[in-house]
């Protein structure tokens, strides 16, 4: 009746070709290792070149593969470029990432035109140009892809503290962008789900530690989640296993926040 194995939970992503974006911190940095761990050649992007070289360095003792490309997500000739030399370094990108992303950490109106720019440009423009770019290659070679988008449960809940108005706005549209690429491109076998994450450690989120203080004695579970939590919801969004999951969007919160 079925060709699938028993159980149907392979992580094996040889012969994928992986782009992860914001790399060189965080939890882009940890993407990059699991990806490359499971067999994934690894497109390594940020603005931070000599953090991806050390990234590269670490995946290669492990025994992966993971090449460092230059990325400035508020450019669009840097993102549409960065796809055509991942395609001739590595092959087409198979799996794509979305994770870079940066704080407002302002009150709204309090923000500069320029900081507004940024943040729309790094969070949600950025990921929706290199989504599609992505997208037209893999349809143009006939091939399926898995795009994971990471947003935040700050997409859903804000309570007006914190600075972080824009953010939330960003993360929602990511969500929402999503939804609605899964819709068009299932045609294509090409898979878009979304991560939010709730707070894990990362560059962004000890930064934000640091300004305003510890916020785990609120939380029912008292902690901060290690990054290494976030691996086996990454892997199952890439594997093959989760073929027929697309347009989701999983909160991975450690019970941290309301529902």
């Amino acid at each position: 009746m079925t060709d699938f194995p028993l159980p149907n939970t392979s992580d094996d992503l040889t012969g994928e070709v992986a782009l992860v974006t914001g790399a060189s911190s965080g939890l882009g940095w940890r993407f990059a290792r699991v990806l490359a761990a499971a067999g994934a050649k690894v497109a390594i992007t940020a603005r931070r070149v000599e953090k991806l070289d050390e990234l590269a360095e670490l995946i290669a003792k492990d025994g992966g593969v993971a090449t460092p490309f230059p990325l400035d997500m508020t450019d669009t000739d840097s993102i549409l470029g960065v796809v055509g030399q991942v395609e001739a370094a590595l092959g087409t990108p198979t799996i794509l990432v979305n994770n870079a992303g940066i704080p407002d950490a302002q009150r709204a109106h309090k923000m500069s035109i320029d900081l507004i720019d940024r943040v729309f440009d790094t969070n949600l423009r950025g990921p929706f140009v290199l989504s599609c770019e992505v997208a037209r290659r893999l349809i143009d070679a006939k091939k399926p892809g898995r795009m994971i988008n990471i947003s935040s449960v700050g997409a859903f809940h804000y309570d007006g503290n914190g600075g972080a108005a824009l953010y939330s706005i960003t993360k929602s549209g990511i969500a929402r962008m999503t939804e609605v690429l899964s819709a068009e491109w299932s045609r294509f076998h090409i898979n878009v789900n979304c991560i939010a994450p709730g707070a894990f450690h990362s560059e962004m989120m000890d930064g934000m530690l640091e300004r305003i203080g510890d916020i785990s004695a609120h939380f029912p579970r008292k902690r901060i989640a290690d990054p290494a939590q976030l691996d086996s919801t990454l892997l199952y969004l890439c594997a093959p296993a989760s073929e027929c999951v697309t347009g989701a969007v999983l909160r991975v919160d450690d019970g941290q926040g309301p529902r």
